[in-house]
């Protein structure tokens, strides 16, 4: 991990994110957050259609999805802390810090296709990665007052 970051996530396309592997049963998934130690949990049920865990500093948001008993999916909501030390990484680009357009850019110059919609949500379809902005929370903007970073990004 780079100096000042206390938590760095990794999307990986197809896999998963951190500890957290697509396909991985509930069991596994509970398994990996005790083991990781950084996040609370919220209640879920013994057959949770979804486990929500909040790194407390950094107001960071992970939401593991599951679907017939085992993992389909990883949510990532940005920190509220700007100063956070988390990183959250796609293809070694910092998913949360680097302006979206940016971020975008660089991403169809490593030859990624990315399919944009009017809700904000950005697709990088053969990653089976979606981007957004997508939160009422005050983050930065820029000079229109639009969103300055992705918010929201999920390996599905």
């Amino acid at each position: 991990m780079t100096e000042g970051v206390n938590m760095e996530l990794e999307l990986v396309p197809h896999v998963g994110v951190g500890r957290f592997r697509l396909g991985m049963s509930i069991d596994e998934a509970r398994a990996a957050v005790e083991a990781w130690g950084l996040l609370r949990t919220a209640a879920a049920d013994e057959e949770p259609g979804q486990i929500v865990l909040t790194h407390d500093d950094s107001q960071t948001d992970v939401v593991l999805g599951f679907s017939r008993g085992t993992l389909s999916g990883v949510e990532l909501i940005r920190f509220r802390k700007e100063d956070a030390g988390v990183r959250v990484l796609l293809e070694g680009l910092d998913v949360f810090r680097t302006p979206s357009e940016d971020l975008l850019e660089q991403l169809a110059a490593r030859g990624h296709t990315i399919e944009e919609n009017d809700l904000g949500f950005d697709a990088l379809p053969e990653l089976e990665v979606i981007l957004a902005n997508q939160s009422s929370y005050e983050y930065p903007v820029d000079e229109e007052g639009d969103p300055l970073y992705y918010d929201y990004a999920l390996v599905r």
